[in-house]
């Protein structure tokens, strides 16, 4: 039986989620069938030479090297699901033309040369004594050999990562493992296999081999792990076969793989090499099993039970006879196939054979032989000279079975390796439907309405793998860096920034549009799609603003657990940065306390008769101009400049902070116990999202990344006027310590079950507003394209969001997040509504909680025209970085015909690709259609991508060009205290920065009364303050509070736990 006809009796595994499709299954089936075992366990000791096991001979046939009994083998990112009769018949026949076709490809690709082996039948006439014909296994193995060679030269001239990975373990220095080894290492080498043997000395423990097989498992670069038997006795072969991944076990012996195999319809990965081999050269002599009698004399699980299995899927009626059968040979003299693996020399004679049957021996003996230069000589089970006279079609011993072996492990590895690299362009989203209501329900009813999919089916469809993704419960999980590693070869899938017109203080549904979008996209069009969004801090959530998942059905799920605590990535925040706060205090408190040499002694104190610095110290050294490693070494000066940090308290920049809105933390005095000895001083608190520390983790790119810039925060001056670091402080290694995880993106889903990643909030008023580089980096990779695919068609969008308007949160993503990460957006979507642009047109003001004037539920085209001057603006500020436009109309039911046009006309005017109405909030991604075609359509569209401005030149300088050119001002005026500050950022190296003016979300301009599109204003720069670790200056032309208040009836009053289920209620 060749590959084909063994593909048609062992199916291919159906991977659940990304590899779910028909069109998908098809490629699986074809990739499966071009493999199908591994280099066996050593049979019975006395079995094939290339087997891995190697012991003293065991003629009893019920021994095995892979025990039944095993604990279930680990499973990976894509198990396999078990179908149905019906269905299994159904992927057998998608998939059968495919075999033959691989099959044909694998074995005759030769067959127009003259020298084709398969010209020979693969079997050569016996001499004129013998009536059998000798299969010659050597032959086929080769013609393997040299097919897998072309084809791995042939997918690497397509996709040169494509590099099929082999482990070997072995433990200890046996001389024949090592030589097994040496076998499967020099044939993976002749075939371009990537093979390498990894070594444990003879007293590793279990633990550790086992350890080393995860570590495997988890590595994307290597698809096939084998373990060279015997291990040492203190070594348990179950624990450490068992520990291969069930998709790595190429050797097909694992408990996942041959108890697949023993059922009937079962899916396993891989068939065990030699009883693979065994049909193959069955497949070679061209006998139809179909209904013939087969007799398998041994029932060991590394040959005899697989055989059988096999032969029955070959329909085969088949009898398995071993050491306790009666009447072996009746059984025999009744076979047309016989198959022998015992380990007994010369066991079966020709006499006990049914004339013409065909003998596949497969035991390896050594008996003495004095002619030979070792002594002894190699036989089958099968008396091979009076079996010749019997047999139709035999196979020798050496040169039969033996060869195919080590054949079909390569060939386990390059099936392998290609179901490994076509899986990873499988991914498809299984969206989750929506039962739409109307009038629509409140957002925290919706969320419960919806039943979300596990994160780990998230995780599944959109490619990330187990080893990638670390669970907080059900419906939520952080996602290891490493992914971005594994996918760098990836070219990145299309960037989509979402921001909006000047909005009310109501809000205009950015957040919604930019998961209605998401769910349109991913949902409906069937493009991979992720909506990025920063994680809401819990002051609004308790406040008056309420939660940020978007809203109606445009919205991330679970919504209570997405905007109370996620992960914990705020209060890691909140902890790094009160850890540096106190830092600064109490240093300040030692160094007033204490002179020179007996700070320096507590600093770098002697331990165990030696004095060392401690890492983070080297920081300061450097800075400091210290070349020196020993402590002992510093003279007086040096102790003196390296000790005291000279902190002037009136230059302090670092306050404390907290996730709450608590407006009577807003300024503080602190030192007032009676132990701090007169040490106190006036400061406050902010929120915790406005920390530097939430700035970073938004703009760092690395863990490296983010350690370098949590070192550089600069929290004070010293009274010489030089900045004062965390790394002076020596916090930066235990800031980024409390940080380590939170700079793992979060993972969440929409109601239509699309993936979202939350991570990140920076506060939008003083920082950047965006979420996280990282965040959209990974999107960019899980949505993109493998080299051999069509970007065009295939490549998905990530649609992250920017806080406020454009003038604030879409400036700043260009002219700091991007020129951060070098990532281009390839289109801008702004957001508006009718309401907010009558606002602007001159109709009355908007208050939370206060009635809606009746000019915003009724028609009034012109008010809304002179509105749009607003956004006409915005459009202009987006084109100005040379990239597409398209404005999402957001849809609400007082909205007419007329005025939609309207806006539609005048968003076209202005310059826009086009201006789409989106009812997602009422719809879903439905309702927003239309919408992602038209962005699908703008990111198609050429890009000029250009900065607003570059880093030469002044700080004042930068700051005007975004006065006047995103504002509209005439002219920027600077107070005596920015110039100050401004010259001292200067003086102290970091007047290169980029620049975030901190102003009102009300407005264009710094005034909130200006609506429109104000011009000829002057913009006053209050003061002027530095994040150096995340990288910018922020300049203040507005008075910001950076720690909230909380409302006469906040939002905390509608919240509570249901006590029989423990669900919240009452968020909004």
């Amino acid at each position: 039986m060749t590959l084909s006809r063994l593909a048609q009796r062992v199916p291919t595994p159906v991977l659940t989620g990304s590899c779910s499709t028909n069109k998908a299954r098809q490629r699986l089936i074809s990739s499966r069938l071009r493999i199908e075992s591994v280099d066996g366990h050593k049979l019975v000791s006395t079995y094939m030479p290339e087997f891995r096991r190697c012991s003293s001979a065991q003629p009893d046939d019920r021994h095995s090297a892979a025990p039944r009994s095993a604990p279930r083998q680990a499973q990976s990112p894509s198990p396999v699901k078990v179908a149905h009769a019906h269905a299994h018949a159904q992927r057998l026949r998608l998939g059968l033309g495919l075999a033959r076709n691989h099959t044909t490809a694998l074995l005759h690709s030769a067959s127009a040369q003259p020298n084709s082996f398969l010209a020979h039948r693969a079997f050569s006439s016996s001499s004129a004594a013998m009536v059998a014909q000798k299969i010659d296994g050597t032959a086929v193995a080769k013609r393997v050999r040299e097919q897998l060679k072309a084809e791995i030269a042939e997918k690497k001239g397509i996709n040169p990562r494509f590099e099929p990975c082999l482990k070997i373990i072995q433990v200890g220095d046996r001389s024949d493992s090592s030589t097994y080894v040496r076998m499967k290492l020099k044939a993976a080498e002749e075939c371009g296999i990537s093979c390498e043997l990894i070594k444990f000395d003879e007293s590793a423990t279990e633990a550790e081999i086992v350890a080393r097989v995860h570590a495997l498992n988890n590595d994307p670069t290597v698809h096939g792990i084998l373990v060279q038997l015997p291990l040492p006795s203190h070594v348990s072969e179950y624990a450490v076969t068992s520990a291969v991944l069930s998709e790595k076990d190429v050797d097909g012996f694992g408990t996942y793989n041959i108890g697949e195999l023993a059922k009937r319809g079962g899916n396993p990965y891989f068939v065990p090499c030699t009883p693979k081999g065994v049909m193959v050269l069955l497949e070679e002599t061209g006998v139809d099993l179909k209904g013939k009698n087969a007799v398998v004399v041994g029932r060991s699980d590394i040959v005899g039970s697989p055989v059988s299995y096999l032969l029955k899927n070959a329909d085969a009626t088949v009898t398995v006879c071993h050491s306790r059968t009666k009447d072996l040979d009746q059984h025999l003299k009744n076979a047309d196939v016989v198959v022998v693996a015992i380990g007994k020399a010369g066991f079966i004679k020709g006499e006990q054979l049914k004339e013409g049957a065909v003998v596949i021996d497969v035991g390896t003996n050594y008996i003495p032989d004095a002619t030979k230069k070792s002594g002894q000589r190699l036989v089958g089970d099968v008396e091979f000279e009076s079996a010749s006279q019997v047999a139709s079609h035999i196979t020798p011993v050496p040169g039969g079975v033996g060869p195919m072996t080590v054949a079909m492990l390569l060939h386990n590895v390059v099936a392998s390796a290609t179901q490994w690299f076509d899986a990873e362009k499988q991914r498809k989203i299984v969206p989750l439907s929506l039962a739409l209501k109307e009038p629509v329900p409140s957002d925290i009813a919706i969320s419960r309405a919806q039943a979300p999919k596990h994160v780990t089916q998230i995780a599944k469809e959109i490619g990330i793998s187990n080893s990638e993704l670390e669970p907080y419960g059900a419906y939520k999980a952080k996602v290891d860096l490493t992914l971005l590693k594994r996918l760098d070869h990836r070219r990145n899938g299309r960037y989509v920034v979402v921001t909006g017109i000047t909005p009310t203080p109501l809000g205009e549904g950015k957040s919604t549009t930019t998961m209605g979008l998401a769910q349109a996209l991913g949902a409906h069009v069937g493009r991979l799609t992720f909506a990025n969004v920063r994680q809401p801090s819990q002051g609004p959530t308790f406040g008056i603003k309420g939660g940020a998942a978007g809203g109606g059905y445009s919205q991330v799920i679970p919504m209570d657990e997405f905007n109370m605590h996620l992960t914990g990535d705020i209060h890691a925040i909140t902890a790094a940065n009160n850890l540096l706060a106190a830092a600064i205090d109490t240093r300040m408190f030692h160094e007033s306390t204490q002179k020179d040499s007996a700070l320096y002694r507590r600093l770098v104190p002697v331990k165990n008769g030696k004095r060392q610095f401690s890492p983070v110290m080297f920081r300061r050294l450097k800075k400091l101009g210290i070349d020196k490693t020993n402590p002992d070494d510093l003279t007086e000066e040096e102790i003196g400049k390296f000790a005291r940090l000279d902190i002037d308290p009136e230059t302090i920049t670092w306050r404390r902070v907290l996730d709450v809105n608590d407006r009577h933390l807003r300024g503080i005095t602190i030192g007032t116990a009676a132990t701090e000895k007169g040490h106190s001083r006036q400061t406050g608190f902010d929120i915790s999202v406005a920390s530097e520390c939430m700035a970073i983790l938004a703009l760092s790119t690395d863990l490296a990344d983010m350690r370098e810039r949590l070192g550089r925060m600069v929290v004070a001056s010293s009274r010489s006027g030089d900045p004062v670091t965390a790394d002076d402080l020596g916090a930066g290694g235990a800031l980024t310590a409390l940080m380590k995880d939170a700079i793992k993106p979060n993972l969440m889903q929409s109601l239509e079950g699309t993936p979202v990643f939350v991570h990140a909030g920076p506060f939008a008023n003083i920082s950047i507003g965006n979420s996280s580089i990282l965040a959209d980096k990974m999107a960019l990779k899980l949505a993109g394209t493998e080299l051999d695919e069509d970007h065009s068609t295939k490549a998905g969008f990530v649609i992250t969001e920017a806080g406020f308007d454009f003038t604030m949160g879409g400036e700043r993503f260009f002219n700091i997040k991007c020129r951060t990460s070098g990532l281009v957006p390839d289109v801008v979507v702004v957001v508006a509504t009718i309401r907010a642009l009558k606002v602007h047109g001159g109709g009355p003001p908007i208050s939370p909680g206060a009635p809606l004037s009746p000019v915003y539920k009724e028609e009034n085209v012109e008010i809304l025209r002179a509105g749009c001057v607003n956004l006409a603006k915005h459009i202009a500020n987006a084109k100005s970085y040379g990239v597409p436009v398209v404005v999402a109309i957001n849809k609400f039911s007082t909205d007419t015909s007329a005025e939609v046009e309207v806006v539609r006309e005048e968003a076209i005017k202005a310059g826009a690709e086009d201006a789409v109405l989106a009812n997602h909030w009422a719809e879903g991604g439905k309702g927003a259609v239309d919408l992602a075609h038209a962005v699908i359509a703008a990111s198609e569209k050429p890009k000029d991508f250009k900065l607003l401005y570059g880093l030469e030149g002044t700080v004042q300088e930068r700051i005007e060009k975004i006065a006047r050119e995103m504002y509209g001002a005439s002219s920027v005026e600077f107070t005596e205290l920015a110039q100050k500050k401004v010259e001292t950022y200067t003086r102290q190296g970091f007047g290169n920065l980029p620049i975030c003016i901190a102003k009102t979300q009300y407005s264009i301009s710094h005034d909130p009364e200006l609506k429109g599109a104000p011009t000829g204003f002057t913009v006053p720069v209050r003061d002027v303050r530095m994040a150096a670790g995340a990288g910018y200056l922020y300049a203040l032309a507005a008075d910001i509070q950076t720690i909230p208040g909380l409302p006469t009836a906040p939002g905390y009053l509608n919240v509570d736990v249901d006590l029989e289920t423990g669900e919240i209620d009452g968020l909004f």
